[in-house]
C-alpha cells in the first residue's frame, strides 16, 4: 500500500497533471502549479525525491484534497 511518505516526484507530478495543474512558473528548486479556481498554487520541490510528506500533505491541503482520495488515486 503506497503512503504518503514514499511518493515520488513522478508520481506527485503525475497526480498534479491529472487533477488538471499545470506548471505556472519553475525557480530555483521549485515548481509552481496551478489551475483556475485555486487560490494558491501548488508548491513541488524539484530536488527532493521522494517528495517529503509534509509538502504532499500541505499540497493536498491546498487543492482540497483527502488523504485517503489520493492514496486511492494509486490503487489499481
Amino acid at each position: 500500500m503506497k503512503k504518503l511518505s514514499n511518493i515520488s516526484l513522478k508520481e506527485f507530478r503525475d497526480f498534479l497533471t491529472a487533477q488538471g495543474l499545470h506548471i505556472i512558473r519553475t525557480k530555483g528548486g521549485h515548481e509552481a502549479w496551478f489551475k483556475s479556481g485555486m487560490t494558491r498554487p501548488v508548491i513541488v520541490q524539484t530536488h527532493e525525491d521522494p517528495v517529503p510528506e509534509d509538502v504532499v500533505s500541505n499540497n493536498l491541503r491546498t487543492m482540497n484534497i483527502s488523504k485517503s482520495d489520493f492514496l486511492k488515486s494509486f490503487e489499481r
